[in-house]
């Protein structure tokens, strides 16, 4: 069973081709068209937009460790633009793949990422916003519709982007290769031209441009140029003769100068933004972005797809190079144990083109530059002579027998067996296309236009500068150009983008596995894949090992005074880093697996943020040290002024308040209080009218159970007591059932011990159905008995201390609440609810008992239209609501549940 969904193919399980091409399937058919060989992207081309790359995913991938997210080529570009601002290294994106694989999208995606994340600034974003435009303007001039990419590059560009120490863009310079100027004269059948031609006419009128017209638009006579297109002028030893051009020699004439015309405004236009965004002097860090035309196999390859190849050839070398044969060698330099991978070199096939004595591009200059008569076939001839032996060279006619019978080779072509597969090309052209020759008549003849950029664009014409000497041939000028680059690479640190194109339909959602399949092995990815599983996926230089991870380790921290080795042994071992993750070599530290990296990272992520909290920490100390101290100095100097002027007013403005309160009312039924004069005086005097209140109510309660007020009611203890429920007109009388006298009750009252201060008859309300049963309230000094109103049998006596609160209502209904206090569990009698028509004296009598007997704690009276009354082991709420009963003028109790009593009070 294959692993799917890895998005490291270094942790692919089984490893083969079979099971990567199908890893790359399932990613696809869930939109994840990006996949990593350790630090290598594969990028799969949609065919269509995805939403990956939007702001949001730009700040998702933004400072993030390679393999902390999902594979993205963002990622990528972060880790490139990390490296080159952080470590001071020139980096490189090497984009290859075939026609159609996606290559220029991706760079566009890496310098808009480049661009997103690196700094902000009025200068610099006008450098990048130069930057960015570059590439639409070229895509226009060297872009266009092929049978397999609807934009295909049509030119090599290499873009050497400089950055400042900050890591902001300073400029740039475009270098661009082998611009293919054939398509301007003739495009295979279903392709089309340069892009910017139909843009042009998009906007242009329905006439045709004839000759006529166009040396009116170059500022040249018309009897000039077709001169030089009807005759040659050929110079020798300074003898000058001039032949006339026959039709094939003058389309020749023509095509040439349409071809050399479009080439060199394309170079002039690339010099013309080089201009703009050029820096001056090289002095920052740089990243280069290769984006050339990638590896292609047409029904019919010419002299163009011979010079494209040959540089995806080179790129090849230059990543077997630096991911397969330098991994190796770098392991065996550092003394580091290791499995030897076989690969394809493809240096073999490089040379077979490059070689200056016998290669392809060699000879073919050397038929063009000799005397007498040179043709496609004569050039045939001799490669078949040259290189008939060579393994990944087949022609029909060469010495080789084997090739004489395949009539899928014909006789006018050759065949390269390239890294990434066969290629038959035809050699017709071979010879024009590699002189390139511009008739000097038809040079001469541009030089005397009128326009300015003429002169510019053919410098050769000047009559004052004639140079005989031979220009060189378009293979030698490649070559050497191919040459530079490849140095330029070589001195910056690569980062691989690997583009695979699923289909040869140019459309979504389909994969075809033979094409796929073909791909991955030219490019070589399951060897990469066996190459990174052999070996470390991360290595450093101790001293730089050290220097970034040090803090890790309070051994090594903050300086370490031995050998750099053993402080990354130190810190190694400090860390618990087990002994199979990493080597060490002579100079550098090897790491296997790239989380244990991601782990170092992180760890080093959060000491540095430790560190800043620290220091963070200090100078906010030292901000707050030295703000205090200087208020404390201030507040001395203020203090001082204070104490000196601040008691002799502030004694006078208390003077005045306390003075102010001698006009307050002695009664408790007076709520007015003298307003607040000063704003510190605010909790004194909230506490002082509080105070005050409750001992003037005390004050008049022991006025009147002193006899002092004689002439109190009903009427007035109810106000007294705000807002106690009930209405009372008749005096109290204590005795309402005349005990004594009551022969009925004589039983009942010699069993009291003490004097009944209070008899009365009220309802003890049942809670299971709120009813009420007549009962004998009676209320001594030291406890209160209820009994049955017909036998007096006591069937309840409470001692008062007993007897936590009173609840009533603020409403006209006689019910109280008596609660009791909690006693031990299991000895809980529960609390009474009653009803009665003398409430108020009730409730008067309790408080009164309460506040004078010296041995007891104060009973509360507690007011609420909705309180809690214990019945043994539950408790019951009592709830009061206006609109009583119809048929009385009394309130009436109902149960409404096992929870809830609510006792209905007519309305006043």
């Amino acid at each position: 069973m294959y692993s799917i969904w890895v998005g490291d193919m270094v942790l692919l399980e089984p490893l083969n081709e079979d099971s990567f091409i199908m890893n790359l399937r399932n990613r696809f058919d869930h939109n994840e068209i990006y996949t990593y060989i350790g630090s290598v992207v594969i990028s799969m081309n949609p065919y269509r937009s995805l939403p990956i790359y939007t702001p949001q995913k730009v700040e998702e991938y933004r400072n993030r460790n390679f393999y902390e997210l999902s594979p993205h080529i963002y990622a990528l570009a972060d880790e490139a633009y990390r490296s080159l601002r952080d470590q001071d290294k020139d980096q490189c994106i090497l984009i290859t793949g075939e026609s159609g694989a996606g290559k220029t999208e991706a760079s566009k995606l890496v310098m808009s990422y480049v661009a997103a994340v690196c700094g902000k600034g009025q200068e610099v974003n006008k450098v990048k916003e130069q930057l960015l435009q570059s590439n639409p303007v070229l895509e226009a001039f060297g872009n266009a519709k092929t049978m397999r990419n609807d934009n295909s590059s049509r030119f090599g560009k290499y873009m050497d982007i400089e950055f400042d120490f900050k890591g902001d863009p300073l400029g740039g310079v475009i270098s661009n290769y082998l611009l293919e100027k054939s398509r301007v004269c003739k495009q295979p059948r279903g392709e089309r031209n340069f892009h910017i031609f139909y843009q042009l006419l998009s906007g242009a009128s329905d006439d045709t441009l004839n000759l006529k017209e166009m040396c009116e638009l170059l500022g040249i006579e018309q009897s000039v140029l077709e001169r030089a297109f009807s005759y040659r002028t050929v110079e020798a030893k300074m003898e000058k003769m001039s032949t006339t051009l026959n039709v094939a020699q003058a389309y020749y004439a023509r095509d040439a100068l349409a071809k050399n015309l479009y080439s060199r405004l394309f170079s002039w236009l690339v010099t013309r933004i080089n201009e703009s965004i050029k820096v001056g002097l090289l002095f920052g860090l740089v990243m280069g972005v290769l984006d050339i035309y990638g590896f292609e196999i047409f029904e019919d390859n010419s002299f163009e797809q011979f010079i494209i190849n040959y540089c995806n050839e080179k790129l090849q070398q230059i990543f077997i190079e630096l991911t397969l044969r330098e991994e190796q060698e770098e392991y065996i330099r550092e003394d580091i144990e290791w499995t030897n991978i076989e690969y394809f070199n493809n240096a073999v096939i490089c040379d077979l083109i490059e070689n200056n004595q016998n290669g392809i591009l060699a000879m073919l200059d050397e038929e063009c530059l000799r005397p007498g008569t040179v043709t496609d076939d004569t050039f045939l001839d001799k490669l078949n002579t040259i290189c008939a032996e060579h393994q990944h060279f087949e022609s029909r006619l060469n010495k080789n027998s084997k090739f004489l019978t395949d009539h899928s080779l014909p006789h006018s072509c050759f065949r390269i067996q390239h890294y990434a597969g066969k290629v038959l090309y035809r050699v017709e052209g071979f010879v024009d296309k590699n002189n390139d020759l511009l008739y000097r008549d038809l040079s001469q003849a541009m030089y005397k236009a009128t326009h300015s950029l003429m002169r510019q664009l053919f410098p050769e014409g000047n009559p004052a500068k004639v140079n005989l000497k031979r220009p060189p041939t378009a293979g030698f000028q490649f070559k050497a150009s191919v040459g530079v680059l490849m140095k330029n690479l070589q001195t910056k640190n690569p980062n691989y983008i690997r583009c695979i194109k699923p289909n040869d339909k140019k459309v979504a959602h389909i994969f075809t596995d033979s094409l796929v399949c073909h791909q991955v092995r030219y490019l070589g990815l399951v060897e990469n894949v066996r190459v990174r599983r052999a070996g470390y996926a991360f290595r450093q230089p101790y001293e730089s090992c050290l220097e970034r991870y040090k803090m890790l380790c309070k051994k090594t921290w903050p300086h370490w005074r031995g050998p750099a080795r053993d402080g990354v042994e130190v810190l190694l071992t400090d860390c618990s880093v087990p002994t199979e993750e990493f080597a060490y070599g002579r100079s550098k530290i090897f790491i296997r697996n790239p989380r244990t990296l991601f782990t170092l990272e992180e760890r080093r992520r959060a000491c540095l943020e430790d560190l800043a909290t620290l220091i963070q920490k200090i100078y906010r100390g030292w901000k707050s040290r030295t703000h205090f101290l200087l208020l404390k100095k201030s507040q001395v100097v203020v203090a001082a002024w204070y104490r000196r002027y601040a008691p002799f007013s502030l004694s006078l403005q208390m003077q005045k308040y306390f003075l102010g309160l001698k006009t307050t009312t002695m009664s408790p039924m007076d709520n007015s209080w003298p307003a607040k004069p000063y704003g510190f005086l605010e909790g004194a005097h909230t506490q002082l009218r509080r105070i005050f209140h409750l001992w003037r109510v005390c004050y008049y309660l022991w006025l009147f159970f002193q006899g002092g007020i004689t002439d109190f009611t009903g009427q007035r203890v109810k106000l007294l007591y705000m807002p106690l429920p009930s209405s009372v007109s008749q005096p109290f009388k204590g005795d309402y059932l005349e005990i004594q006298k009551n022969p009925k009750y004589q039983k009942l009252n010699s069993a009291m011990e003490e004097k009944v201060l209070l008899a009365d008859l009220v309802n003890k309300i049942n809670r299971a159905n709120g009813k009420g049963s007549p009962r004998l309230f009676l209320l001594t000094k030291s406890n209160f008995v209820l009994a049955d109103q017909k036998t007096g049998q006591v069937k309840a006596s409470v001692p008062l201390p007993d007897l936590a609160s009173v609840s009533v209502s603020t409403q006209s209904d006689g019910f109280f609440a008596l609660k009791l206090k909690e006693v031990m569990e299991g000895t809980s009698k529960g609390d009474f609810l009653l009803s009665s028509e003398h409430l108020i004296e009730i409730i008067t009598k309790l408080h009164r008992i309460g506040t004078t007997a010296a041995d007891r704690d104060q009973i509360n009276i507690d007011i609420s239209d909705e309180f809690l009354v214990q019945f043994k082991q539950d408790k019951v709420c009592v709830k009061f609501i206006q609109g009583g009963p119809k048929n009385g003028n009394s309130a009436a109790c109902k149960r409404k549940n096992n929870r809830l009593l609510e006792v209905s009070v007519p309305s006043p």
